[in-house]
């Protein structure tokens, strides 16, 4: 299992490294992609992902990162009501065939999947995008490890024992406080590129800090849902690890916070 996880973990971080030097519409696209199949994999938790609601979440998401590449929609909010408009007309009109909640997941599902994951592709958009960008993974897979080593060695008080099991206190500030330091190095070694002064420096340190923290929520809110329905991993897609949502559950809640803090501080 081990070996496992780490190959499928070594190609995982290869073709994310891919996409965020390449950029642009291959970034797009790849994001795209990871979104429809994190989509699939919530919607099969609602029983829809074959369904016509489902279909509508797919949909929306096409179209979200169609005007991402190619801006036509003047407002966002009228992609919202729009969207919210067609899943409530679908859901009137097929009253008998889903209930609210199918209606709703659908309609919540583009947001939380399609809509926060899009964030690492604006970040990567961004002045100094290419080196602003490794925050997001900084601050939800280097949080991640670090309170995990440090939840192993000292980790003695229970975070969220129902959601997490092995989560400890002791590990999430571990995962703060190491995701800050790692932020502090990375700040450190592409300075000159960044254009950074040290002020700078530990404002991306501030700035990983709160993604850490935050990535913690997404990590346990994925857990959250996962618990209310029963199920052990959202997909199988990734070996050792499961699937899209399994993976990047704390990614889609870092990556706004990056972006968006990074778009006002930086």
């Amino acid at each position: 299992m081990f070996r496992t996880r780490l190959l499928s973990g070594i190609v995982l971080v290869a073709i994310a490294l891919f996409l965020i030097i390449m950029g642009g519409d291959i970034l797009l696209a790849g994001l795209f992609a990871v979104s429809v199949v994190g989509l699939y994999e919530l919607y099969r938790v609602f029983h829809i992902e074959k369904s016509l609601p489902g279909m509508v979440g797919y949909l929306a998401a096409a179209v979200y990162y169609l005007d991402l590449g190619v801006p036509f929609i003047p407002e966002r909010e009228i992609f919202v009501l729009g969207f919210l408009i067609l899943v409530m007309a679908v859901y009137v009109l097929k009253f008998s065939e889903y209930k609210a909640d199918q209606a709703f997941a659908a309609f919540a599902g583009v947001f939380y999947v399609a809509v926060m994951l899009s964030c690492i592709y604006q970040t990567r958009m961004m002045e100094a995008g290419v080196y602003t960008v490794w925050l997001i993974f900084l601050c939800s897979w280097g949080s991640d490890t670090c309170a995990y080593c440090v939840g192993v060695l000292v980790g003695k008080h229970k975070m969220a024992p129902k959601l997490s099991p092995k989560k400890s206190i002791e590990g999430a500030v571990g995962g703060v406080v190491g995701t800050v330091l790692l932020t502090m190095m990375y700040g450190l070694v592409f300075q000159e590129e960044m254009g950074l002064t040290a002020n700078y420096i530990f404002i991306l340190a501030g700035i990983s800090g709160v993604g850490a923290v935050i990535s913690m929520i997404g990590d346990l809110a994925a857990s959250a849902i996962k618990r209310n329905y029963d199920i052990k991993d959202y997909g199988k897609l990734i070996p050792g690890h499961g699937g899209v949502l399994d993976r990047f559950d704390s990614v889609i809640f870092t990556a706004p916070i990056v972006y968006f803090m990074a778009k006002f501080l930086l």
